[in-house]
């Protein structure tokens, strides 16, 4: 029997499982009516199957909210166009009130892309709106694309929401060395681990990335001062639990380590993870 995580494009679906779960409360803190359709019975399974389940929701709750409110906040600042790498089944562009002059890159595997193609072609995005299909990892193809884009936007937000995790420490370092040399990419979005909370991940997610050859290995000791090697400046960083605990996300029991401080800089075996936003220092 195949894996229920065949390879790294199934982790959209139970991250939409959750967006899902999130949408239909009455109290939701986003609106995604796209995602219970997009995860499929497959991303129910992939839920179900995790050790925790639906316990640590709040961490993806508390994400995409993050993601969401930083990409408007940009926007508003005049961010013209936005590049969504390793997009899954992300619908900000359809479901984010955006203006309409807006661009709107998604891009992704091809697998995802035709997905993706399939099941939005009936809606409507509210911008100016592409799905790109491409393989990151070929890095000759993803600098022709990055050219293109860099060409296409004078104020361009680059975010990586639920990638670098998967990717290793030199993987990460060229990738956001080929990001800063765009000089018009003046933001980088993405989300860290620190090597604290890494083992406490795969925990709860059981063998399922490693069964599909996908497993999360990027927590730098360095935190946000890892990207400072390749021109990009850390502005500003959110803690996923924090976050959660001021949405009203957690438990009792999880709200009483939502209290305790967190170091300042690199968090080391301080479990942390979080939403951090890199300005391109490479002018």
């Amino acid at each position: 029997m195949e894996p229920l995580i065949r390879n790294i494009a199934d982790t959209a679906l139970w991250v939409a499982v959750y967006r899902a779960d999130e949408t239909e409360r009455a109290d939701a803190v986003f609106k995604d009516p796209f995602a219970r359709k997009l995860a499929g019975e497959r991303g129910a399974q992939i839920v179900a199957a995790m050790q925790e389940g639906r316990k640590n929701s709040w961490s993806l709750v508390a994400r995409t909210y993050l993601f969401d409110e930083l990409a408007l906040q940009y926007i508003a600042k005049g961010v013209d166009m936005v590049i969504n790498l390793a997009a899954g089944l992300d619908t900000r562009a359809y479901r984010l009130p955006l203006p309409d002059s807006l661009q709107w890159v998604d891009v992704d595997l091809p697998e995802i892309t035709r997905y993706m193609d399939h099941m939005m072609e009936h809606e409507k995005p509210n911008c100016q709106y592409r799905r790109i299909a491409l393989d990151l990892s070929n890095r000759i193809e993803r600098n022709i694309l990055f050219q293109e884009l860099s060409s296409q936007g004078k104020n361009i937000l680059v975010m990586a929401e639920g990638l670098v995790g998967y990717l290793s420490e030199a993987d990460n370092g060229t990738l956001a060395y080929d990001l800063s040399r765009n000089k018009n990419f003046k933001f980088f979005a993405l989300d860290l681990m620190s090597p604290g909370i890494l083992p406490l991940i795969k925990n709860e997610m059981g063998n399922l990335l490693e069964e599909a050859n996908s497993p999360l290995i990027f927590a730098p000791k360095e935190g946000e001062d890892f990207y400072l090697l390749f021109k990009w400046k850390p502005i500003a960083s959110k803690s996923k639990l924090k976050t959660a605990a001021a949405l009203k996300r957690l438990s009792s029991e999880m709200m009483k380590y939502a209290a305790a401080p967190e170091p300042k800089g690199p968090k080391g075996l301080f479990p942390w993870s979080g939403v951090c936003i890199f300005e391109n220092r490479n002018r």
